[in-house]
């Protein structure tokens, strides 16, 4: 059917490509780009004659609009799969108008020198995308991806309003390092780092990092803690969803890593504030990003599940509704089927899934849209068929 360009050779971008090959009728063909061509050569050699589709590699550094611009008028994608690191956003998106394709990618974009991610910068893009006649689809990972279309479903089918909603991320998985992050460290700990937030009656109450922490059975997993964080996807769902008063969003940290974590920020590791060493100016955060363990390398090794999802509390018909719909992913199985843990899993089938929405017409409409922004029914059908299935429960326990 068509011709995806992928930017980016880690972990998602690894899923990501497997599921495309997985789904030759819509991917005929895809281009994988990143500024190490090796990793997208390694993708290549892998899936090779296991698939009908067909796979070329490219370099590009995607802090280059014109060399990406260049990239895109040569290989003539479809659309253009975004699993660079969400500094790379706007240049990515610059040079998906430049070149008149469309565009998808998994988390919205923030400053390289800011701990602070929020969709302002992106949205900025909506005029323009129109005028183009393109899409740009924000957000199509788990957390901010399915959790959003996850609520549409929960607004389309089952409630008349919906007025709390609870998005809690749970990763039961043991990998066997003392501290390693499951996606990429220099995201995640600017991510679990910085101040919590939640959206409530319009506005955001602000926290301290990791203040509020609940304790949560999760099904299949059972009781773990869990701490309230900022997340993107609240943002886009407080304008979004009919009727709502509040959205949090919950992960799970085990004790040891956040032991792990007040250590490093004790000493100075996580900041992101360059210092002089040696002569040459570091970014401490990017110092120890090089030396954990690359999140792409964890999947032989981690053991265990992850169960993501959304409890809804509103009302129907007048009366009181309450409904969580959840995933619930095992490492091993990951690992056996695309050689990944199931966080980069989790991630890069719903990328794949965003971008087949546009390719086939589903969601084709010109401008910047959240995933929520779309009707969820196809998107909900395509995560049972390709290896996310979800349940649900209509009387689950609530958090408080």
């Amino acid at each position: 059917m068509g011709k995806a360009l992928i930017i980016g050779a880690g972990g998602v971008a690894g899923v990501c490509i497997h599921k495309c090959c997985q789904n030759s009728a819509v991917f005929d063909e895809i281009c994988i780009a990143s500024r190490t061509k090796s990793k997208c050569d390694k993708y290549k050699a892998e899936l090779e004659g296991k698939t009908k589709t067909k796979i070329t590699t490219a370099q590009v550094d995607a802090d280059d609009v014109p060399a990406l611009t260049a990239l895109i008028e040569k290989e003539k994608p479809d659309i253009v799969i975004n699993l660079a690191l969400p500094y790379q956003d706007l240049h990515i998106m610059d040079a998906c108008l430049a070149a008149g394709v469309d565009y998808v990618d998994t988390a919205n974009y923030e400053p390289e020198d800011t701990a602070k991610f929020e969709y302002k910068w992106q949205w900025a893009y909506r005029e323009r995308f129109e005028k183009a006649g393109l899409t740009a689809l924000l957000g199509s990972g788990f957390d901010p991806g399915v959790t959003s279309v996850f609520s549409a479903y929960a607004q389309k089918h089952y409630f008349d309003e919906i007025h709390y909603i609870d998005i809690l991320d749970c990763n039961a998985g043991d990998h066997g390092y003392p501290f390693a992050t499951n996606f990429n460290p220099e995201i995640n700990i600017r991510e679990v780092s910085a101040k919590g937030s939640y959206w409530e009656n319009g506005k955001w109450v602000e926290t301290e990092p990791m203040e509020i922490k609940r304790v949560y059975d999760f099904p299949e997993i059972g009781p773990k803690d869990m701490y309230l964080l900022h997340h993107e996807e609240l943002e886009s769902l407080g304008l979004n969803i009919k009727g709502i008063k509040r959205i949090r969003f919950f992960m799970t940290f085990g004790e040891s890593y956040l032991t792990h974590l007040r250590c490093l920020e004790n000493v100075g590791i996580t900041s992101i504030k360059p210092i002089l060493f040696e002569g040459k100016e570091i970014v401490p955060l990017q110092f120890l990003k090089a030396v954990l363990p690359d999140p792409a390398s964890l999947g032989p090794r981690t053991k265990g599940k992850t169960n993501i999802g959304c409890i809804f509390q509103g009302i129907k018909a007048g009366k009181p509704k309450t409904y969580y719909v959840y995933n619930v992913c095992d490492h091993e199985e990951c690992y056996r089927e695309v050689g990944s843990q199931a966080v980069s899993y989790t991630t890069g089938v719903p990328a794949m899934i965003g971008a087949m929405m546009i390719m086939t017409g589903k969601w084709k409409k010109p401008g910047v849209y959240n995933i929520e922004e779309f009707d969820p029914d196809p998107f909900m059908d395509a995560l049972n068929q390709f290896g996310l299935p979800w349940k649900e429960d209509f009387s689950p326990k609530l958090v408080d």
